[in-house]
Order: structure tokens, then sequence, then C-alpha cells
């Protein structure tokens, strides 16, 4: 969308500076086509756990040389989308995945298009002035607190994707920009799936393999949860200020201008006691889902259908009350537009999918690249002093998240190695095991493989380029904090 004056905003480039998600993808997808002409792949043995042998690396005699197009299930160069799209079942993270998002989407859709949460929130918040400015900046530093706390809890991380899609245009609209819904959100889950101290998807699995018993060091990470936390809500805090006080200052203020445009239609809008229904429901389904995911471990498919049930009860309730645009056409449009919005995160996912099959994809028993650099890795970071080392291992496994975005993945592809490696090297295996947590929660705020990732940003309508152009430098400071806790625990033995 075009800028609403002739020169470009204040703190607003006029030209993004990096590609799009699928050029990088594209990038991405060459140069592995590439490695795998000049690298030999590598697999390790199984123990009869199904865990990995860290002694049973073998090499490969010869590159895997992926063809330009492959026949009879080969990955080549120009199979990577399509083999990648359709790689998988329900539960996996990719079809699932993929079906997830489309259905989160169209859900929300519906949702939005009975208004009913715009009129809610705006009326929360409140107008652009100083109250406002007081009770929306409370509100979006509370909303951090509580989603880095579900991301400690229960790793929330696709279900960002949902609250997204409500909360970002609501905030927009308020005087804040769509940075912030990332800020809030997103982030807020990525940084307490990074400190918990129970995570069942990542840290649980994580000392099971690595001989630990579970939930254990708990002090130094609930400690790690509050600080990082805190450091948070103080940058949220300042940055929502500064830019309710002059959206210009915003990288994202041109694009953002979709979300500005519509305000006076929704502030002129009546609250209606309608509107209260739907949002009971709304909090009802978190509350369901939350339920779901901690009691009953429900994953993909079963949260899909529970928000489905949400978008048919909210849709026969705007029919009824007449909220919004609400004929039965307009809400099936509303479901159709709702998910094409987030169709292209869903395309990121197979892609991903695609360029990691092309070489040779995650298992770890597979003859694949990805084992071979695992092993280069590990050998590399063990020539290292002590405390190198647990920084190495961050590093490492900051670096492998951007191509392994699965906590439990992650986990069951590198704690075999890292666990034994850590005793080699003089570093405690619970170090070893807060080195592989914080790598992998930090990272997923840029890594663009992530599905959380892209779904948020495509919610909010914000361009990848322009998220990396903000956020790197959060994300430093986060990382140097994360290598302060690093150094801290190695240095206290911990255990």
């Amino acid at each position: 969308m075009s800028s609403p004056t002739s020169d470009p905003p204040k703190g607003a480039p006029g030209k993004s500076k990096l590609p799009d998600t699928f050029l990088i993808l594209l990038f991405l997808a060459l140069a592995a086509f590439v490695s795998t002409w000049i690298f030999t792949p590598g697999r390790y043995a199984l123990s009869a756990k199904g865990r990995i042998d860290p002694t049973s690396f073998e090499a490969g005699a010869a590159p895997l040389r992926a063809p330009l197009f492959g026949q009879d299930g080969a990955v080549g160069f120009l199979n990577v989308p399509f083999e990648g799209l359709v790689a998988g079942d329900r539960s996996s993270t990719t079809v699932g995945l993929m079906a997830f998002i489309l259905v989160i989407g169209g859900v929300f859709g519906v949702l939005m298009r009975t208004g009913s949460i715009d009129r809610v929130l705006t009326a929360l918040i409140g107008p652009p002035d100083k109250l406002g400015t007081v009770r929306g900046d409370l509100m979006v530093m509370g909303l951090f607190v509580a989603f880095s706390l579900a991301g400690a809890v229960f790793g929330m991380s696709e279900e960002a994707i949902a609250i997204s899609l409500i909360l970002t245009p609501i905030l927009v609209r308020s005087g804040y920009d769509s940075i912030t819904g990332m800020l809030t959100c997103y982030v807020a889950t990525q940084v307490g799936f990074a400190t918990s101290w129970m995570n069942p998807f990542g840290l649980v699995i994580a000392q099971s393999i690595s001989g630990l018993p579970t939930l254990s060091g708990m002090s130094l990470r609930l400690v790690m949860w509050v600080v990082f936390t805190l450091v948070g809500v103080a940058y949220l805090g300042w940055y929502a200020r500064r830019v309710r006080r002059d959206p210009t200052l915003s990288v994202a203020f041109q694009s953002d201008a979709r979300w500005r445009d519509t305000a006076s239609v929704v502030d002129s809008t009546a609250f209606r006691k309608g509107d209260l229904v739907v949002l009971a429901l709304l909090l009802a389904t978190v509350i369901w889902v939350a339920w779901g995911v901690i009691a009953k471990g429900y994953y993909l498919a079963e949260i899909a259908a529970q928000f489905f049930a949400m978008g048919l009860a909210v849709g026969l309730i705007a029919y009824v009350l007449k909220l919004g645009q609400s004929g039965a056409n307009d809400l099936v449009r509303a479901f159709g537009e709702g998910a094409a919005q987030l169709a292209p995160a869903a395309l990121v996912v197979g892609i991903a999918k695609g360029v990691l099959l092309m070489i040779g994809g995650d298992k770890p028993d597979h003859w694949s690249l990805l084992n071979s650099l695992l092993h280069a890795m590990g050998g590399l970071t063990a020539l290292l002093p002590d405390w190198a080392t647990a920084l190495g291992m961050l590093g490492f496994q900051s670096a492998i998240n951007l191509v392994i975005v699965s906590g439990s993945g992650q986990a069951a592809l590198t704690m075999p190695l890292m666990a034994p490696l850590a005793d080699i090297a003089g570093v405690s295996r619970q170090t070893a095991v807060l080195a592989f947590q914080l790598g992998d929660g930090l990272t997923n705020i840029v890594a663009p493989t992530s599905a959380a990732l892209m779904g948020c940003l495509a919610a909010g309508r914000l361009g990848f380029s322009t998220w990396i152009t903000f956020v790197w430098r959060p994300l430093a400071g986060l990382l140097l904090l994360a290598a302060a806790f690093i150094l801290i625990a190695q240095g206290l033995g911990y255990q």
C-alpha cells in the first residue's frame, strides 16, 4: 500500500533492504542444492531406545548429488516446493501445521468480520490520548507477562497466530504499530519458551535424553525467566510509548496504513451487548485449548477443531444478533479471506521442509548433510576451553534452530551428542540443556522457517524484511543476556 504522504516517514525506509521471504527460501534451496554436490552426508546408529549413539557417526563415501529434477520419490531442486508441501501426516510439522494455519486463519477471519473484538478491545484501551496511553501501555505489558508465562508453562507458539490476528489490528488502530503486536504476543511466547523451567516440549525432553532428573535445575531457570521477562516488559513499554507518541518512527508505519484506515469505521460503531457474548466465547475457547494442551496433550488436529467449533458458534451468534457483516455468505467469504491471509505462512512451512528433504532430512539414522554438520560442529566445540565450549553450545543450538524449529526434534537430534560432549569438555549437562533451550527459543524470533513466526507476521500484514530490520537489535540484546546466564551457570557448576 502506498504511503499517505509523498515523502517516506521518519524511521521507515523507502525500500526494503532485505529480500522477500520466498526469495530467501529460494536462495537457501539453491545453496542446499549446491552443497549436496560438494559435501558428504553422514548418519548415526540408534540405540535400542531409539536414541543417537554419539560414537557411531559414519561419513558417506560420496556426496548426495541431489538432481535438478527428481523422479520416483527423489527430491531435486525443482521438487522442493511439492515434496515439502506433501511431506508428513496430520500430526506432522508440515502437512498438519499447514492445515492448522489455514483453519486458524479462516476461523479468525469470521471472528474479525463480526467487529466484536475490535469494539471490545478498543473500548478497553481507549482513544490515543494520555489516559488511553496509560491503559494501553499497561495492557500490552501485562499481556507480555501472560504470554511469556504461557510459553514457559505449555510451550505456546503456533497458538500465538490466533492471538495476533486479533491483537495486532487493535493495537495499530489504538496508536501503536504491528511491531508492538509482535513483541507483545509472539516474542513474549518465545522468551517464555527459551527460559522455561517446565516446558514439556523442549526442556523435559532434553533433560530426559541427557539423563537428568525431570525439572531439575528449576531455581536458576525461574530467576532467568523473571529477568528475561522483566527486560522484555521494560523494552516493550519504552517502545510502545515511543511509537504511540510518534507513529512515524515505526519501520512498519507504511505497511500499517491498512489497519489505520479502518480505525474510523470501527470507532464509529457502537458497542453492543452481543460483543460480550463473542468475547466470552473467545475466552472460553482459549481456556479450553490451554486445558487440552496441558491436561490431554492436544496438538494441531485437536486445537484446530477447537477453534473451528468456536468459529461455528461465533458465526451463528453473529448471524442471529446481526453483528457486523454477518450474512451467511459474508461469513463464508470471511473464512476464505482469513485462510488466504495466512496461506503464505503455510507455503513457507512446506518449502522449508522441502529444502530439508533435499539435503537428506533430519533423521539421524539416514544419510543427511545435517548429520555431518552436527558432527563437525560438535567436534569444533570440543576444542574450546570449558566456558567457551558452553558459549559454543549456545551458538550451535541457535544456528541449528534456524533449520530445525521443532523444540522436541532439535532436542532429539542434538542432545545425545551435546550431553557426552559436555562431560568431555568440563561443562555440566544441565548447562548444556540450558544452552539448548536458550538457543532453541530465542532464534525462533527471526527464523524464516518458523511457521509460528511467519503466521504471526502474516496476521499483522508485516513483511519479514521489515521485521528483521527492527528486531535484530533487541534479539542481539537477548542473546547477550543468554550468554551471560550460560557463563553464570558454568561458573556455578550448574546441576
